[in-house]
This record gives structure tokens, C-alpha cells and sequence, in this order.
């Protein structure tokens, strides 16, 4: 085992009043040099780091698309086909779209005449299937197998 080569210094007497305190200070000018070293890192920092985020910004700058020239464009001329319909009476195609959708979702129609298919207002197929009920599932329980234990 190494040898402890501290001094045995003994406990000083309390009792004494000039061993109940250090009878010297800090180092001023350590902790002060510290302190200025400290800051000046921090300076020296934020200076690298507002270089290279300004090398960023001019890279970034340099290889973006130039913009389009800005000419004016005659609104007479018009692009190459396929032209694009502009609907100038879209409210009422709505108005007339949901009117068809309303006849169908809320009248009765033949769906195929050849076959007996009709087709009935949504509250009176409700009605029915509620009169009717729904078809039950079958209550037979299988035999649990080797992979579905629990």
C-alpha cells in the first residue's frame, strides 16, 4: 500500500481566537484573470459563430434560383393547350348538382326496372331496417386452438 506522506497537522484549538479563522484571502488576481479569460472566449464565440452563420447565409444566397424576369404578361394570350375551363355559373352547378343529389338521396326511382331494383328515401330505409332488424351474428363459439390461448 503507498505510504501517506500528509502531515499530521493537529486540530486547532477553537477555544483560541486566532485559529477560528483563515488568516488569508482569496486570490483576487486569479479569480479575476479567470473572469476575463471567461469573457473573453464568449466574445471570441460569438464572433466564430456569427462568421460562420454568415458564410451560411451567402452560400445559401448564391446557389438559389435567380427570380423570373418581370415582364408584363398580356392577358390576351393565352397558354398553350390543354385550356382549362373557368366556370363563371359555379354557384349555380352547385345549386343544380345538390338538387340532383337531393332527388336521388330523397325520392323513389327505378335503379333496374328489369330486375325489381328501386331506390327509396333514406328515412324510409331506415325505417325499414329497424322494422326488419339486423341479421344476428351466429352465437357459436369455436374450440380455442394452440395459437389463440390466452
Amino acid at each position: 500500500m503507498a505510504e501517506n506522506n500528509r502531515t499530521q497537522h493537529p486540530l486547532p484549538d477553537l477555544s483560541n481566537p486566532e485559529m477560528r479563522h483563515e488568516h488569508r484571502d482569496v486570490n483576487i488576481w486569479a479569480v479575476g484573470k479567470v473572469g476575463i479569460a471567461l469573457i473573453l472566449t464568449t466574445i471570441a464565440s460569438l464572433l466564430l459563430i456569427f462568421g460562420v452563420f454568415r458564410y451560411f447565409e451567402v452560400r445559401e444566397n448564391a446557389a438559389q434560383i435567380p427570380p423570373a424576369s418581370t415582364t408584363t404578361l398580356n392577358p390576351n394570350n393565352l397558354p398553350p393547350e390543354p385550356n382549362l375551363m373557368f366556370n363563371e355559373h359555379e354557384a349555380t352547378n352547385q345549386q343544380d348538382f345538390r338538387a340532383e343529389e337531393d332527388k336521388l338521396v330523397n325520392g323513389y326511382s327505378w335503379v333496374d326496372q328489369a330486375h325489381g331494383i328501386v331506390r327509396i328515401p333514406i328515412e324510409r330505409a331506415m325505417d325499414l331496417a329497424i322494422q326488419r332488424g339486423f341479421p344476428a351474428r351466429s352465437q357459436t363459439t369455436a374450440p380455442p386452438t394452440e395459437g389463440s390461448k390466452k
